[in-house]
């Protein structure tokens, strides 16, 4: 598969699951939470799900739920009528769950440091070393350096305002990644006077 990471806007948006076991409760779950509208085939789902807005549908009139669809995820055990809906579904974005491969979208594991997003995938060769590298980098990412990103947002937005070359911008967002007095609030969880202080140097040099 040619695939490239990419984001997608999924709010308002819709989704039909076949299944309703664990990996296609993660998969409603994920795009409940962005917005999106979610449709699910099978028996029963967890009442968290309908609390979120899922519906849940019996197995008919498949053929009018893809048409529906902006998005098709295939999460049954059923393999036959999972190949089925896949073949109806040439013109949607189709994740298949049992066979990756065969669709033309990755859901990868994903995961929320703050408001730092974090996608991994290793071209199905293993989920369980997908699931290692996650907590690997949840140990490593400091708190400061979710700090760091507020501050710099906050830095950024104000240079917007004030400087219009990308370049002279840049140069100062460095200068206080790297101020040392800067790095001890946000290690100290002082992101408000780390705010006055960035607020500070550019009175003095802007």
């Amino acid at each position: 598969m040619g695939v490239t990471p990419l984001y997608l806007e999924v709010e308002g948006k819709n989704v039909f699951i076949l299944g309703t076991g664990e990996v296609a409760t993660r998969r409603a779950n994920r795009f409940l939470d962005k917005g999106a509208n979610v449709v699910l085939v099978g028996e029963n789902i967890q009442r968290e799900l309908l609390e979120k807005g899922a519906i849940l549908k019996p197995s008919q009139n498949l053929e009018a739920l893809v048409e529906w669809s902006d998005f098709v995820i295939l999460a049954s055990g059923d393999k036959e009528l999972s190949d089925y809906i896949a073949s109806i579904s040439q013109n949607k974005l189709l994740n298949r769950a049992d066979d990756p491969d065969s669709g033309n979208l990755i859901v990868p594991t994903s995961f929320l440091i703050g408001d730092i997003e974090f996608s991994i995938y290793t071209n199905g060769k293993s989920p369980l070393m997908a699931k290692e590298l996650r907590k690997r980098i949840q140990a490593t990412i400091r708190k400061e350096d979710i700090l760091e990103i507020e501050l710099q947002d906050y830095t950024r937005t104000i240079l917007k305002e004030r400087i219009e070359n990308q370049k002279d911008r840049k140069e100062i967002l460095y200068q206080t990644l790297n101020n040392p007095e800067i790095q001890d609030l946000l290690k100290n969880d002082k992101l408000e006077d780390a705010k006055k202080l960035v607020c500070e140097m550019l009175d003095e040099n802007i």
